[in-house]
């Protein structure tokens, strides 16, 4: 029997877990600590394999060793029996999965338990065994693997994976704990967001009675990994960094703990979500997370890839969600879907915040307004101002709708003139041609246009002759400098970027959401040190 010492994160980061209640065998007598995130590691090389360990100590005292990931998994042996005897405090999982059961191991059944056996007497403290190979080997083969596990004081977790599909994941459990493991880890591969809210319910049935680990691999099966241990799952997975993930939607192990925060989910956490397709690079859970830290809020914001609306609206009620920034085109699509809206919102035709009332239903609100008004109200009065906004979609909606129930004198610029004149009506503002801007003087000039945008190869809005304003205002916060900037800039025209618009608008949501004031010198900080750092 080995005890193993507690991992040096935080005191909720381990747990000490005994053979599972129902399903493992009471004579195993093994009581393993375990953190509630195992890293897992592979290499070309034993040596890089183990130095990669080395590099996250500071980090991390749990890891996997993927050996199928080896060219020879057995050369890591001696490496494996060195790292774990000079390093008492890691907790380890052995993996060396077959090429037909998804691994990259092409040895045989009997190599696999072989080398499987000679990690557990190297100092693994938990070895991972397919499911296919556990049905597969002879009973009285695997009763000898087993009994030699127990003698090396190792614990065996029995795993299944589906690198398809999410489906019928109670089958393949059911599969798992026959043979009485002292950990079930079922795997799946998610299609939607729904699909991580099937483990989710899964690892919440199986835990009452075994140690369980359920995974939905992909982005869209992020809530999964999050929110596995939330759920009751002995542990979940990161990877090293974003490079080096060896499953599909695999998060960095710095993103677990200081993004989402995983070491504070508990039961009370309330789950927020940004919402959209693409979305992992979104700033909005650094944004957010930032701010519920600082507020002590006891609170977290994933990024939710959707596909269609009616997953999302899923998630929402069965998870549930406390609320949820959306983009477009879900910002028009889910207005049907809201108990009610404030009249702004309603006037604009389009959505961007969600909040999940006490009566389980959704509340629609649209702080994009607040990103354009906040800012500009701090720069000069906006009941008379002139001021001319480039584009005429979702953006630009807000923008127009927004400015006009300030006050202001509101014109639309488009370079299809027909969609200016459609926006220009519905807000009560006016519209404008290209041709006529160098001949008007306004107070301010909006791009609500994507020109200028990181990826996006747009020529400016307008020319330079064009620019004929006191004060520019380029929504595009990505890069931090966008070419009407400076532009703006070395015509001496005082600036206003579009990350000022972005953290003013997720304010305003924190606002909503929290009933607190934002803290928005930290938020900006923060999404500006990111975009600064990729830039």
């Amino acid at each position: 029997m080995r005890q193993l010492r507690a991992m040096p994160l935080v005191d909720s980061s381990s747990t000490v877990l005994s053979p599972a209640p129902a399903s493992a065998p009471a004579s195993t007598g093994l009581h393993l600590r375990v953190g509630k995130l195992c890293v897992a590691l592979q290499g070309h090389t034993p040596a890089e394999l183990f130095d990669r360990a080395r590099a996250l100590l500071a980090e991390a005292r749990f890891f996997e060793f993927r050996l199928d990931a080896l060219p020879k998994p057995a050369a890591a042996l001696p490496g494996l029996k060195e790292f774990l005897a000079s390093r008492r405090d890691v907790t380890a999982i052995a993996t060396c999965r077959r090429k037909e059961n998804g691994g990259n191991f092409a040895g045989s059944l009997t190599a696999e338990l072989e080398i499987l056996l000679k990690t557990a007497e190297c100092g693994c403290h938990i070895v991972d065994l397919e499911v296919e190979s556990a049905e597969e080997v002879r009973p009285a083969q695997l009763a000898r693997f087993r009994s030699a596990l127990r003698v090396a004081g190792s614990a065996l977790l029995i795993s299944f994976h589906d690198f398809t599909r999410t489906k019928n994941l109670e089958h393949a459990a059911d599969r798992i704990e026959a043979f009485q493991p002292d950990f079930m880890k079922v795997v799946s591969t998610a299609r939607q967001l729904s699909d991580g809210l099937a483990v989710l319910r899964l690892i919440e049935a199986r835990s009452l009675s075994t140690h369980v680990v359920g995974i939905a691999m992909g982005e869209e099966g992020l809530i999964s990994r999050v929110l596995g241990p939330r759920a009751g799952a002995a542990f979940t997975f990161a990877s090293p960094d974003a490079d080096l993930a060896t499953a599909p939607g695999q998060v960095s192990v710095r993103a677990m703990l200081d993004l989402y925060r995983l070491e504070h989910l508990d039961q009370a956490t309330r789950i927020f979500g940004v919402a959209g397709n693409p979305i992992a690079h979104s700033l909005s859970p650094l944004m957010h997370n930032t701010a519920f830290r600082r507020e002590v809020v006891n609170a977290v914001m994933l990024p939710l890839k959707v596909r269609i609306l009616e997953d999302l609206l899923t998630l929402a009620r069965e998870l549930p969600l406390a609320g949820v920034a959306v983009t477009m085109p879900l910002k028009q699509e889910v207005l049907p879907h809201l108990a009610n809206m404030d009249p702004l919102t309603a006037r604009i035709g389009a959505c961007n915040t969600l909040r999940t009332g006490a009566d389980g239903r959704l509340y629609g609100f649209n702080t994009d307004v607040a990103g354009v008004v906040r800012p500009l109200e701090k720069r000069i009065k906006l009941r008379g101002a002139r001021i001319v906004v480039l584009g005429a979609g979702g953006a630009a909606r807000a923008a127009v709708f927004g400015l006009v129930d300030r006050g202001a004198e509101v014109y639309v610029v488009n370079r299809t003139y027909e969609n200016a004149v459609a926006l220009a009506r519905k807000a009560k503002a006016k519209s404008l041609k290209q041709e006529q801007l160098a001949k008007t003087r306004f107070d301010v000039l909006i791009n609500t246009t994507p020109c200028g945008m990181s990826g996006v190869k747009q020529a400016l809005p307008i020319k330079e002759n064009e620019l004929n304003a006191g004060l520019v205002f380029d929504m595009v916060y990505n890069p931090l400098e966008t070419p009407l900037i400076r532009l703006a800039r070395s015509r001496g025209i005082p600036v206003i970027g579009g990350l000022e618009m972005f953290v003013q608008q997720g304010a305003r949501q924190f606002e909503i959401w929290t009933g607190k004031p934002a803290p928005e010198a930290e938020m900006l900080r923060v999404v500006e040190m990111a975009l600064r750092r990729h830039g």
